[in-house]
């Protein structure tokens, strides 16, 4: 998800799009744990967007 489509987001789609992107997050370390994954930087890519997320969920929280 880009910056310019996480901005286009309401606060509710925000708190949604974070708790579907931390299930995916804990879904892969359970998959890493169990097994080496192919791509273990998907993990580091998750971690990355929830921030991206919160970030933006925090502006707009502040303005109102």
């Amino acid at each position: 998800m880009t910056s310019k489509e996480i901005k286009e987001l309401s606060k509710d789609q925000l708190v949604e799009q974070v708790a579907q992107e931390r299930e995916r997050l804990l879904r892969l370390k359970f998959a890493h744990a169990i097994s080496p994954i192919e791509n273990p930087m998907r993990i580091r890519a998750s971690r990355k967007e929830i921030a991206k997320l919160l970030t933006e969920l925090s502006a707009k929280s502040n303005q109102q």
